[in-house]
């Protein structure tokens, strides 16, 4: 079985979309609170548009079209999967549900036991 070697490209105009996309997040934030003596909703609408702008400038990028094709890809493997009807759903929580039960219970008794061991019959202490 052979691996497929994987190329990673990244031209300067991508290195420079980053970059833009990363000082109008921050941008964003700044202007936030440099209009702080603003209305609120002047300062969230300056907040999401330069948001937008930011989001908007990184899926121009290589790495924003790749995510975007990572996001299509994953829609479809989820089209595919079979997913349970409502009675497997229940009875697959019901064993769940008994099997920790189950567990509970036994780890309950394996502690008394211990407990009973150590602190009675060793030890000698009484409660």
């Amino acid at each position: 079985m052979s691996n497929p070697t994987v190329e990673t490209v990244t031209t300067g105009a991508d290195k420079a979309k980053l970059a833009a996309a990363a000082v109008l997040a921050v941008g964003a934030i700044v202007a936030f609170y440099a209009l702080g003596t603003q209305e609120l909703w002047l300062r969230v609408l300056a907040l999401l548009g330069l948001m937008v702008v930011a989001i908007a400038v990184f899926f121009t990028s290589e790495p924003g079209k790749q995510l975007v094709a990572y996001g299509r890809d994953s829609i479809k493997e989820v089209r595919k999967v079979v997913w349970p009807t409502r009675k497997e759903a229940l009875q697959m929580t019901g064993y769940v549900f008994a099997f920790v039960f189950v567990m509970a219970l036994f780890l309950w008794l394996t502690d008394k036991t211990l407990e009973w061991v150590l602190y009675d019959l060793v030890l000698g202490w009484k409660r």
